[in-house]
């Protein structure tokens, strides 16, 4: 099982690397689209803000390749803004930027009092999730400002003071999650393992 995480400057690329390498399968980390089209699955990371994410992707001739990896039906997983960016668009101060828009909805601002939301949080995820498969009552690790309010079928629910957000979306084989389950332990490890069994993967 490979799995490709795609370089496009991002900074959380290798803790994500190193939790799906923890869990045996083969990661290449590369921008080349050559040896990422030859995975069995892509991750896409990313941290920081939405419309700089978009600039870093289309820069670096990503958006295309990444918009024809998904149409054509292979697993595509999105981690924190790399989540984001699969919607339509982000609205940051005023600013919109498009999206991937591979999932309907736009990201904004949290209307909260404590930002950004930081920290440990339960999430609720549909029933006959595979995602969540084995996973009740457990924590995950955010820290973010922005979040889609409304999403599609699939839709995993977070709570930050009195807002609901989507914290995570798997729709057939495109999977999306605000949280970090690369630095959410044993719990976003099991989820990681999720993924990696949808994808055909033995875990050991």
């Amino acid at each position: 099982m490979t799995i490709g995480v795609l370089d496009y400057g991002s900074g959380n690329i290798h803790s994500a690397a190193k939790a799906l390498t923890r869990l045996g399968a083969d990661v290449v980390v590369s921008s080349d689209w050559a040896r990422i089209s030859k995975a069995d699955g892509l991750l896409l990371p990313g941290v920081g803000a939405f419309a700089a994410v978009m600039a870093s992707l289309q820069s670096g001739g990503h958006v295309q390749p990444l918009l024809d990896w998904a149409s054509s039906g292979n697993p595509l997983l999105g981690i924190c803004v790399g989540h984001q960016v699969l919607f339509e668009k982000g609205d940051e101060h005023g600013v919109v930027t498009p999206g991937l828009g591979l999932l309907p909805g736009a990201v904004t601002r949290l209307d909260a009092t404590r930002l950004p939301h930081m920290g440990w949080d339960e999430v609720t995820a549909p029933a006959g999730s595979v995602m969540f498969a084995g996973i009740a009552g457990e924590r995950f690790y955010f820290v973010h400002s922005y979040a889609a309010l409304g999403g599609p079928d699939g839709t995993t629910w977070g709570r930050h003071e009195a807002v609901d957000f989507v914290a995570a979306v798997e729709q057939g084989p495109l999977w999306g999650t605000q949280f970090h389950p690369e630095k959410s332990g044993e719990p976003g490890l099991l989820l990681l393992g999720n993924w990696l069994a949808s994808l055909g993967h033995k875990l050991g």
